[in-house]
């Protein structure tokens, strides 16, 4: 898996450098090192929140907060530790997120994040702050190192180069993204099997309700 370092560096080549960062926190002594230190947190939040990655959303219950809701709310609920962007409100025995309810996220009068709902007990589907790169997808990491190649082309190659090498990257940054987003949606779609019959029940032609049974004895839904 690549580390923070191999990511910077992996963006520094794009850029025709030698690529040879060796610590970003804290910055090795180098330019580019700084430059890295500065960047990369930024592009990586960015690029967080631009999906729901399937290895940063998670679900949590959460925690009513003593602060009265607008009129309009039941509910006030505080938001929780490394909190990007949510995805949906459940009811608390929701199988899934097809049914959304309704809610907004503003800041309360000391700037703390706060979710308001209708809904009492109410479970959070969100995007996560994820800061270990072990964690990232091949897809995603490809697609970190050419946004943070985008800005760090400026400040590295400096001038009217350097704004023609961001814009560079950063076509290149879109194509990779909509790879990573297709390669993350297919990797977390709901498998259509279900079950397999034994030898007997294909004898006995035991499938109902529509199934269909493929070569292998697999049942999926017709």
């Amino acid at each position: 898996m690549a580390s923070e370092v191999d990511i910077s560096n992996l963006a520094l080549s794009y850029l025709g450098d030698e690529a040879e960062v060796t610590s970003i926190k804290p910055p090795d002594g180098t330019a580019q090192a700084a430059h890295c230190g500065r960047f990369y947190p930024m592009a990586r939040n960015e690029l967080l929140e631009m999906h729901p990655w399937s290895f940063a959303v998670v679900r949590v219950s959460l925690n009513v907060i003593a602060s009265g809701a607008p009129s309009e709310w039941a509910f006030a609920y505080a938001l929780p530790a490394k909190y990007l962007r949510a995805l949906a409100i459940l009811l608390p025995d929701a199988l899934d997120d097809k049914h959304g309810e309704d809610f907004i996220v503003e800041s309360d009068q000391d700037g703390n994040g706060v979710i308001y709902t209708n809904v009492e007990a109410a479970t959070l589907r969100y995007v996560r702050l994820v800061e270990d790169p072990t964690k990232f997808t091949p897809g995603f990491t490809s697609a970190l190192a050419r946004l943070l190649a985008s800005k760090l082309a400026g400040p590295i190659l400096k001038g009217a180069t350097g704004m023609q090498v961001a814009q560079a990257q950063l076509k290149i940054f879109l194509v990779e993204l909509a790879n990573a987003k297709t390669q993350d949606s297919n990797s977390g779609q709901r498998s259509s099997y279900r079950t397999r019959l034994s030898s007997t029940e294909l004898a006995r032609g035991g499938v109902h309700g529509g199934s269909c049974v493929d070569q292998y004895g697999w049942v999926r839904g017709a």
